[in-house]
């Protein structure tokens, strides 16, 4: 016998449930869906209030209509504005002589029944200012949120942002990135550049986790030691290989706290560098060149390639190569592996996903108003972005069954 399909998703309109509408239709002038609206908003505001007077009867002892002899009693009712999915609704709490009443339909100092907090978190990680969340609010709830109140909302985050800082990390991290995006910041009634340095690392499991940010301050050793000795605080005992840009001190900072870990320069940004200043008409056959170098199967074929680039080109643009050769150090670690896994980690390519998030807070902001704001801003597009890391990266198996070769002793196969 074949099994009958069960749609999940399907609504059962039973006999009461048409019993209800046709209900609703007879007490209600319905002609539009802005009616069943103001209908369901009506409604809504009955039902709280017939809740709550239950909650008193429970509370007192008796019904409204009993008599008792209790020291306390009924005494009238308390206006109180919430907001709703609805818009703003007008509602009579009922309250007693004593002022013990605490009713749990809609709590006490409860404005809001709309889950309007966590709406407000989500359009601010999707980049969104303070003032476009107000209005987005106002177009579709009907009611005003101050650009204060929404900043009051958004700073609820602040102790989860702290703890998730300072939260216990992996023993070892196969592979970290650490890569820069920089936001214009208003600092003393100054716009100035501020760059969100963030630490991304591949877990033993592949999965993709990020670290830590850190926004501001200038790079030098003395700065990446800190935030290398910050993860090494929280449980880090060990990084494989770790990938970044040319990061100004970074390279004697990893030495000095990770002296076992590779530092590789990410290969992407090595050839966008050495591009910038090539004449377009020279641009294509130049990075076909450049190719052959980190593509090549060994160091010392790659060393070989290298020298055919720097005599065809250094004649036409004299500083092009010299990076390579002055970075030459930090290239190589990516020749020990072969071509497949070397993707997983010679570029920062692994991160940026997460920047195109980042990058979206720019195209909605062009000026933040604090550092505050911005690291903000920067954590809870992270917390949205990397919800949907649940999954290794591409050929990780491939490329933990090469490191735990590379590295038997740190990394078990």
């Amino acid at each position: 016998m074949a099994k009958q399909r069960k749609d999940v998703h399907k609504v059962q309109m039973t006999e009461g449930k048409r019993a209800i509408i046709q209900q609703l239709f007879q007490e209600y002038d319905i002609e539009s869906a802005k009616d069943i609206q103001d209908a369901l908003k009506d409604l809504l505001g009955g039902t709280i209030k017939e809740m709550m007077e239950s909650e008193m009867d429970e509370h007192l002892g008796y019904s409204k209509s009993e008599r008792s002899d209790s020291d306390n009693a009924r005494n009238g009712y308390k206006s109180k504005t919430l907001n709703s999915s609805y818009g703003k609704l007008q509602i009579d709490v009922p309250q007693d002589r004593q002022s013990s009443f605490a009713p749990k339909v809609v709590k006490k100092r409860q404005k809001d029944i709309s889950e309007i907090d966590n709406k407000i978190i989500s359009m601010y990680a999707k980049g969104m200012t303070t003032r476009q969340i107000s209005e987005t609010i106002n177009d579709i709830y009907g009611f005003e949120a101050s650009e204060g109140f929404i900043s009051d909302v958004t700073d609820k985050m602040l102790p989860r942002i702290d703890e998730w800082q300072h939260r216990p990390l992996a023993n070892i991290y196969p592979v970290v990135f650490i890569d820069a995006i920089h936001f214009s910041v208003r600092q003393d009634n100054i716009v100035s550049k501020l760059a969100a340095y963030v630490v991304m690392g591949i877990n033993e499991d592949g999965i993709k986790e990020v670290l830590d940010i850190e926004i501001g301050e200038n790079e030098s050793s003395k700065y990446w030691l800190n935030v290398l000795n910050s993860l090494k605080n929280r449980g880090v005992q060990d990084i494989l290989i770790l990938c970044s840009d040319g990061l100004t001190g970074l390279k004697e900072a990893v030495a000095a706290a990770f002296p076992k870990t590779e530092h590789q320069r990410c290969i992407v940004h090595m050839v966008r560098n050495t591009l910038k200043y090539v004449a377009n008409k020279d641009m294509k056959d130049f990075a076909k060149d450049l190719r052959t170098i980190y593509t090549a199967p060994d160091e010392k074929t790659a060393v070989k390639r290298l020298e055919e680039v720097d005599k065809k080109w250094t004649p036409h643009y004299p500083s092009a190569m010299k990076r390579w050769h002055d970075n030459w150090d930090v290239i190589t670690p990516i020749f020990k592996f072969s071509t497949n896994v070397r993707t997983a980690f010679y570029t920062t390519n692994a991160i940026e996903s997460l920047n195109s998030s980042y990058r979206r807070l720019n195209r909605q902001r062009s000026v933040f108003p604090s550092s505050q704001a911005l690291l903000k801003a920067l954590y809870l597009a992270t917390f949205e972005a990397t919800k949907k890391w649940t999954m290794p990266i591409r050929n990780w198996g491939k490329v933990r069954g090469e490191l735990s070769i590379m590295y038997p002793d740190r990394l078990p196969a």
